[in-house]
């Protein structure tokens, strides 16, 4: 039976901190084969993987690519049976951690095929004789899950891809163009969502398949280029009259949104994970340079303005540590994270962002300049303006800022709408909560703060869910504030949690902890005041005449350099009329097993 959700039981205004405490021991410390893993990952990234090729040429070399493969990155957390490594759902986000510190592109390469590509739905939704067939595969190739089209940004049903059943040769034939495919461009396997049309035998609706790279009517079109994230195998996939065997089908027609929603919710906290490696890395980089560097006749990690940037960046990088592991090790439990994951991942994408931000302002010119730019005057070369680009994507995909406040929101208000009683407002006991071994007052009092503002934002909620749903789009803003609120709350929560399980009342992590719970309780303050005092509905009113042309004339005077295009572009349907683009590497281990004599049999901590 599945654990309740510490999330939906805070937005219901009860605090059950006793669901974040870890098992004993060093919270740190993973099992045996995870740890050796890990060690074995690396010393690949350090002496393998140069992350400034990966920069300038905008590509992930084959040696590296095949090299992970051997090492089973792929592959973490597939069972042995399926000749995977059977680690712990901590160790891939550790994993994640490390390989995205040695450059973005390589986190993005493994969590596509992971957490959102074929692995993940097969383990959730495969049938045994899908899992024999296509798991072994996954441990040495790659996939990647086509979901977004032209039309769809945070709404799925805008989909055209067709999926059109021929019941006399039990196939499918796909047709359709999917856009901005993380791995498309090099994946051997597919799993792509496509709309099965209704019959009077059949609902129809959006299904998921399994599709051969390589099959007749496949085509990478495009390969895309972003702000960041260089060396990223992302594109344009035309399927034209595809045809997929009905037994590639991943459950039943019309699952396909479950399908995609569960494998997305399993792995939302990869992006977390990135943050929190980004964030740790920064507070490496804020306190060697505001040692070294000296203004004004000392180090400038001693003047004011500094010290709030880098107290900032050393309590944001603890909490977001917090959340991950917390979070991670209540999911390898089996306990139910949903909500918490959502919430992690908006919390971590806001604030990975502001780190990253902050670290290049206290690095200043240095920072905006590139590490080649820099090593070639003779300083040494820190991808500060690389961080910076490859983090704000963290804000847009996996679930914009924006949709990710309505996605928490409705489920809020769900469970509101089914609990059996709400804590409405209650002052909260004066007490910490009951069931936390309490062994800091400085935490304890950080919970008792929690408690309060949980039930603060449960009143709101609970009345929001009475109102006709048909009402609640003019309040997007509003209960996004909420939604913002309970994030600073699981994390202060996580990160309470943390510290407690690192040593209780060990003074660093505990420093650590009670810094990040009083920036986060005048963050929360802010947002409870913006409650009342906002500017909503002139906001309102004034995109209106936006909308309408009523300020034309404010946009003279400057040059667009945009070029020409229709603003979404209609894809025509048919066959590819350009070259396939997709990649190829040069394999040097497919077949192969990837290395288990430090695995098998080792106590791997669950």
């Amino acid at each position: 039976m599945t654990a309740p959700g510490f999330g939906a039981e805070l937005f219901l205004g009860r605090l059950r901190t006793g669901l974040l405490t870890p098992p004993p021991g060093d919270p740190r410390r993973l099992g045996d084969a995870d740890e050796q893993f890990l060690t074995r990952l690396r010393e690949f990234c350090e002496n393998k993987v140069d992350s400034h090729l990966i920069e300038r040429e905008d590509r992930i070399p084959d040696q590296v690519i095949e090299g992970l493969k051997d090492l089973g990155a792929f592959a973490i957390k597939i069972p042995q049976e399926y000749g995977g490594l059977g680690l712990s759902g901590r160790c891939y986000l550790r994993a994640l951690m490390l390989v995205n510190s040695t450059h973005s592109a390589l986190g993005e390469l493994l969590a596509a095929h992971q957490a959102i590509g074929l692995p993940q739905p097969l383990l959730l939704f495969g049938t045994d004789e899908q899992k024999r067939a296509f798991l072994p595969r996954c441990v040495h190739e790659i996939s990647a899950f086509a979901l977004t089209e032209p039309e769809i940004g945070n709404d799925p049903f805008r989909m055209h891809t067709t999926a059109v059943p021929d019941r006399s040769r039990d196939t499918y034939t796909l047709s359709g163009v999917k856009l901005w495919t993380t791995n498309g461009t090099i994946a051997d396997l597919l799993v792509v969502m496509a709309m099965v049309p209704p019959a009077e035998d059949r609902p129809g609706g959006m299904t998921a398949f399994v599709v051969e790279a390589d099959t007749p009517g496949v085509t990478v079109e495009h390969r895309s280029s972003f702000l960041g994230l260089r060396g990223l195998e992302n594109g344009v996939i035309r399927l034209h009259d595809v045809a997929v065997p009905a037994a590639n089908r991943i459950g039943e027609e019309g699952e396909g949104l479950t399908v995609a929603l569960a494998a997305q919710e399993t792995g939302r906290l990869s992006l977390p994970a990135v943050c929190a490696a980004a964030a740790k890395w920064s507070a490496k980089v804020a306190r060697e340079w505001a040692g070294a560097r000296v203004q004004w006749g000392r180090p400038i990690g001693e003047h004011d303005a500094v010290a709030g940037k880098l107290a900032y960046i050393a309590a944001t990088a603890f909490a977001l540590e917090a959340m991950v592991e917390i979070s991670g090790g209540r999911a390898d439990l089996g306990g139910d994270t949903a909500l918490e994951a959502e919430l992690a991942k908006l919390f971590a994408s806001e604030h990975g962002w502001l780190v990253a931000d902050e670290l290049m302002q206290l690095r200043g010119g240095r920072g905006y300049e590139t590490a080649e730019s820099a090593a070639a005057r003779g300083e040494r070369g820190v991808p500060v303006e690389r961080l910076l680009r490859d983090l704000r994507i963290g804000r847009i995909f996996d679930g914009s800022t924006e949709a990710l406040r309505s996605f928490i929101a409705d489920a809020v208000l769900t469970h509101h709408r089914t609990a059996a009683d709400t804590t409405l407002d209650a002052p909260g006991s004066g007490e910490a909560p009951a069931d936390y071994p309490v062994g800091s007052r400085v935490l304890a009092g950080h919970l008792l703060f929690v408690e309060q503002a949980a039930r603060r934002i449960a009143g709101p909620f609970a009345e929001f869910a009475r109102r006709p749903e048909s009402e609640l789009g003019t309040f997007q803003r509003h209960l996004g504030r909420l939604v913002d609120i309970g994030a600073e709350l699981y994390a202060m929560s996580t990160a309470c949690a943390y510290a407690e399980a690192l040593g209780g009342t060990d003074d660093a992590p505990v420093r650590l902890a009670d810094m990040f719970c009083r920036q986060a309780r005048i963050r929360i303050a802010e947002l409870f005041a913006r409650l009342v005092a906002n500017t909503d509905g002139h906001d309102r009113a004034l995109a209106r005449a936006v909308l309408a042309g009523d300020f034309t004339w404010l946009e003279e005077g400057v040059v667009d350099p945009s070029i020409d295009g229709p603003w979404i572009a209609e894809p025509k349907p048919g066959a590819a009329i350009g070259p396939d683009l997709r990649r190829r590497t040069v394999t040097s281990g497919v077949g192969a097993s990837p290395d288990l004599t430090e695995c098998k049999g080792a106590d791997d901590g669950r």
